[in-house]
């Protein structure tokens, strides 16, 4: 069951300690919302999508998050650092549960961030962590997909990486009509169950063009070698740098591996989906299921081909 405002206890150490989650997107598909609120701060229950994705990081034993941001994010350093004003007022009040929640995503892990300046793409944003990583590998953690608290993805890709070396990207296979909108491996076996060998990738290929259905998902574990093919890596589709065509030159020297995932995945970048994910995951709240999914069950109970009937439902 899923338990809000936790502090996930770290895992078994690995070789890579630090993560980088880029947030310097405009958040175009959900104007006006995000026309002044980063769309990462937008709320999945009662938490900004991007705390579960540091909650996965601090999960997975990663206690170094850099942030890439941009203009107009401040929201998002201001969520992870601590609010002394307000956490002055909860403790004279003694309401230790919403204390520990605006102190936790402080507490998560030690959490840098800088700007991207120019949003010229994902390859570029994680060129903007190189001074930072240094000679390390890292991993990446996109903002609009989150992975079930339940699913141990990140570990094993870490894991992976540990013992095959070079980088590890997180793969899950989509219908053939929905392979346009993702990054594409083209695989091979290695024996191992559930992890394949990439040998190239194409990015948001016609369902014609696609060399699989394996879609790329928005966790990686690269090898510091990435930040040196970025540095000549020209815009490419969309006129920005692609992260998947420096993976594809890494990819045809062995150096890239995938970990195929089929466990719960929610795509927030997505309007419906954003939806979906909202009420999956408050329905799984121990304290806001029983009586959500109760009226739930009564609002879709009044549904018709046309929509929602005009009765009224108790709040």
């Amino acid at each position: 069951m899923i338990v809000p405002h936790t502090t996930p206890a770290p895992a078994s150490p690995h070789t890579v300690r630090k993560a980088v989650v880029p947030a310097a997107g405009l958040g175009t598909r959900f104007l006006p919302a995000t026309k002044a609120t980063p769309k990462e701060m937008l709320p999945v229950v009662d938490k900004p999508a991007i705390q579960y994705v540091v909650e996965e990081a601090a999960a997975a034993g990663l206690d170094d998050v850099l942030m890439i941001t941009g203009r107009h994010k401040r929201a998002i350093e201001d969520h992870f650092d601590n609010a002394f004003e307000l956490e002055q007022a909860l403790a004279a009040k003694g309401d230790t549960v919403r204390l520990d929640a605006v102190r936790d995503p402080a507490r998560l892990a030690d959490i840098h961030h800088i700007r991207q300046g120019d949003p010229l793409g994902l390859g570029h944003a994680v060129l903007c962590a190189r001074h930072h990583v240094g000679d390390q590998p890292f991993a990446v953690l996109l903002g609009d997909d989150l992975i079930d608290p339940r699913e141990s993805l990140l570990s094993r890709m870490l894991e992976v990486r540990d013992r095959r070396e070079g980088s590890v990207i997180a793969l899950m296979e989509v219908p053939p009509e929905q392979i346009h909108l993702y990054g594409c491996a083209a695989v091979e076996p290695t024996g191992e169950d559930g992890v394949v060998r990439v040998t190239g990738l194409v990015e948001k290929p016609s369902r014609e063009d696609a060399p699989s259905h394996y879609a790329v998902i928005g966790r990686y574990v690269l090898d510091p070698a990435v930040f040196g093919v970025l540095e000549r890596t020209p815009p490419g589709r969309g006129g920005e740098i692609q992260l998947t065509d420096a993976l594809q030159e890494l990819a045809a020297g062995g150096a890239v591996h995938g970990v195929v995932f089929d466990g719960l995945r929610y795509d927030t970048g997505d309007k419906a989906d954003y939806l979906r994910t909202v009420v999956r995951l408050a329905c799984e709240r121990p304290d806001l299921g029983p009586e959500f999914t109760a009226w739930l069950k009564e609002f879709a109970a009044g549904l018709t081909d046309g929509g929602a009937e005009r009765k009224r439902l108790a709040a």
